[in-house]
């Protein structure tokens, strides 16, 4: 078995998601979208030896094999994502983890999207920032249509029944013709 270094997907939403509230959000957004557009989506986490969860088989003195870190990412990522997957089945949503930098692999895999969707921010040490490094690389680099969710006030929103919610998104599905 080896790790990840690439995203693999084929058209849809790419969403990333490293367990933030603001990520949350926006894979709510996301599959709300993807929904609306007929579109799987894919949720991704980046990971490093330093951001990945502690696998099981670490002991001390011993240092796990790369894949048992990748294994632990993609429980987690499976459990941020299993109630949206749920209340949300006819959505197709595939889980997956890359090593490597988040900014840098949602990049080079957003020439394979249809849309990439980021939370305005993540667990970045700058909560007082508006956008964080990695939505604002996406943002600048990405070679398809980025949506940024903003969750106001650091909750995850519910989502709106106002008509300006749904106008907004109908608007946003036209606009982004991925029919």
């Amino acid at each position: 078995m080896s790790v990840s270094k690439k995203i693999e997907l084929h058209g849809g939403v790419l969403v990333a998601h490293d367990g933030s509230v603001p990520a949350e959000a926006a894979l709510r957004t996301a599959v709300r979208v993807a929904a609306g557009l007929g579109k799987p989506v894919t949720v991704v986490r980046a990971w490093t030896i330093s951001t990945a969860p502690r696998p099981e088989t670490a002991a001390p003195g011993y240092m796990p094999p790369f894949e048992d870190f990748e294994a632990a990412t993609l429980a987690a990522l499976e459990k941020d994502v299993a109630r949206v997957r749920a209340d949300n089945p006819d959505v197709p949503i595939t889980a997956a983890v890359v090593h490597g930098s988040a900014a840098e692999r949602i990049v080079e895999a957003s020439d394979q999207a249809d849309l990439v969707v980021v939370g305005s921010r993540g667990r970045g040490g700058f909560p007082g920032l508006l956008l964080g490094s990695t939505s604002d690389q996406v943002v600048r680099y990405a070679k398809c249509p980025v949506l940024v969710d903003k969750a106001v006030g650091g909750n995850v929103p519910e989502p709106e029944t106002t008509s300006d919610t749904e106008e907004m998104e109908r608007a946003l599905l036209s606009e982004l013709k991925l029919d």
